[in-house]
């Protein structure tokens, strides 16, 4: 009986001896799968100082306590301006901690916000390199390593939103010049069309190369400059020869030449910028495709066709983002990350409403430097000028109608929260498309709002809604207060005209005009008294702030008042009229002891 227990335990042992070893050959092939299913979390850290890399791999379990010393060090390099030491500590607490979605978050947030505006505003590339690495950091690592993580989608659809979307960081117009910059080339031709071709376009360049014509296309650059040859560079380095071309040899861009109008380079510059927006913008141009259908602009003309979004703003980013989280991180289960992440969907949308037209004015050179040599040409100064896109109204009123059926069973206090915040918007989208001359639009918003929020205030019809909403504002105002409504929406008109958008500014124009109309008859009798300026005297007045604005352009303002000369000979003459009139006032006021 004895020999037998021996004898089992003996096998026993032998059995556990063979499965650890079979489990041992296992390992490679189990480690090698949970790197690739990003399930590693005990990878070294690089760059890290030897003390720290022997720490992590000493106290193993401990690396929670590592990285809390790391954190409190963090904030004390912020706090002493010592940036870039800050951010390298960040670097390994998140290398620490992978799956950690606070670390994540909160140093993304530090980046953007914090480090930022830690600088002067004097230096915005400055700001903007920091805003950046904000983002990037979120994008590019932390959504990899959390693929499923709501919150971290909602923080960086955030940074978009607010950080680079909104107007609280005093280097925001910089931020939105950058940000275009970087799109536009990538989206020369965002129409429908062209945006179907980036989604169909091949993924790889192993795949591109299957075409024996881009192959010859390659070889003819590669033959110029030898950098094309290199499979990392190849895309970057033909992006920068189609942008800046003076920055390679010329016989570099008589291969562009050379294939101009053939498919062959039509094909290849599909697929390198369709390339660039999925490697280093992350976004997949087939969801961006998607995004387009249901968030994009209508055509007034078809309201159930939806135009490409602006991806030149960084809304259209944020919502991106923010709808990417929404689907990866669906659950059944009621989130406040959810509610937050649809609001920023919300938020972008009425930011594409109300700032969603981008004019990028640029300076030409002065005569003076049109001589110099390519090399030393100065940078052309840029303006950025946001204004209203009302063709963003409905995707806006939709969405929002949408998310407010959505949780009408889910959270009763957000559901309230939103029907108050849609009828406020409803209510005001009404005067601002009725003040920017579009009345049968109007029209359709005020009986949308009367249909879904009933009141007394809409019993009447849209034009008597107006006209007393107008003059309840009138009422409370002064006569200065008055030529102050006027003002701003001559100055509107002449800013529109000066980018040539007739047709906004004749609106912006006609209502100025109305609205001079309903106050003079309001107080007819007590016109003299009053003593309101004739309307071509507002004109004028209107004219000489948008002159001797230095918000604009001076070569925008010149090139305004030679097309008003030129091209509306009739305002020309009213205008200069009141000019002489002023200036006749002004001799005989000075003239007065």
């Amino acid at each position: 009986m004895r020999s037998r227990d021996y004898i089992i335990c003996l096998i026993a042992v032998v059995v556990a001896l063979a499965g650890l070893i079979v489990a041992g050959s296992q390992l490679d092939s189990i480690n090698k799968h949970r790197k690739q299913m990003n399930l590693v979390r005990n990878e070294p850290l690089e760059n890290a100082p030897p003390s720290l890399a022997f720490a992590t791999i000493a106290l193993g379990a401990f690396r929670g306590l590592i990285v809390d010393i790391l954190w409190i060090r963090a904030e004390t390099l912020k706090e002493k301006g010592q940036f870039f030491d800050a951010k390298q500590i960040a670097e390994w607490i998140v290398t620490l901690q992978p799956r950690l979605t606070e670390v994540w978050e909160f140093h993304a947030w530090n980046m953007a916000y914090n480090i930022s505006v830690a600088l002067p505003a004097s230096q915005p590339e400055q700001r903007w390199h920091w805003v950046k690495n904000g983002y990037e950091l979120l994008r590019d690592r932390g959504i990899v390593y959390n693929p499923n993580d709501i919150s971290l989608y909602r923080e960086l659809a955030r940074i978009f939103q607010h950080k680079i979307g909104d107007i609280t960081d005093d280097a925001h117009l910089y931020y939105k010049l950058q940000l275009a910059k970087s799109m536009e080339p990538l989206l020369v031709a965002a129409t429908e069309e062209y945006f179907r071709k980036l989604a169909e376009s091949p993924k790889s360049l192993e795949k591109i190369k299957t075409d024996l014509n881009i192959v010859q296309f390659i070889k003819d650059l590669t033959a110029t400059d030898n950098s094309f040859s290199e499979e990392s560079r190849l895309v970057p380095q033909y992006l920068t020869l189609r942008n800046e071309p003076n920055k390679f040899k010329p016989e570099t861009f008589r291969v562009i030449d050379k294939y101009r109008g053939t498919e062959t380079l039509e094909k290849f510059d599909v697929f390198a910028k369709a390339y660039q927006l999925r490697n280093v913008w992350k976004l997949e141009p087939q969801f961006m495709q998607q995004m387009n259908q249901t968030y994009g602009p209508i055509d007034f003309k078809d309201p159930n066709h939806h135009l490409p979004l602006d991806w030149r703003l960084a809304d259209s980013h944020a919502i991106y983002w923010a709808v990417k989280g929404l689907q990866a991180g669906s659950k059944e289960k009621f989130s406040i990350e959810e509610t937050n992440t649809d609001r920023i969907v919300n938020h972008s949308l009425k930011n594409l409403y109300e700032h969603g037209r981008m004019y990028i004015y640029t300076q030409s050179l002065p005569k003076e430097w049109l001589q110099l040599r390519p090399d030393r040409r100065p940078q052309l100064e840029q303006s950025v000028f946001l204004r209203y896109d009302f063709r963003m109204f409905q995707p806006m009123d939709d969405s929002v109608k949408k998310t407010i059926e959505k949780y009408k069973e889910k959270d009763i206090g957000a559901y309230e929260g939103m029907r108050i915040g849609h009828r406020n918007f409803l209510k005001s989208a009404v005067e601002e498309f009725y003040l920017a001359g579009l009345k049968e639009q109007a029209r359709k918003i005020y009986n949308e709002i009367r249909e879904l929020y009933p009141s007394d205030d809409f019993k009447v019809d849209l034009v008597t809604f107006m006209r007393r909403r107008i003059r309840e504002q009138l009422e409370a105002l002064e006569i200065t207060s008055t030529k102050a409504i006027i003002n701003p929406l001559l100055s509107e008109s002449y800013f529109l005209y000066a980018l040539r958008d007739d047709d906004q500014a004749v609106n912006r124009e006609q209502m100025a005009e109305e609205i001079y109309q309903i106050y003079t008859q309001q107080y007819k009798d007590e016109q003299h008294r009053l003593g309101l300026p004739s309307m071509d005297k507002l004109r004028y007045i209107a004219l000489l702030d948008f002159l001797n604005s230095p918000f604009y352009p001076e070569e925008m303002r010149r090139s305004l008042a030679a097309r008003i000369r030129i091209e509306r000979p009739d305002l020309a003459e009213r205008l200069l009229k009141e000019e002489n009139l002023y200036f006749e006032e002004w001799e005989k006021q000075s003239s007065q002891p």
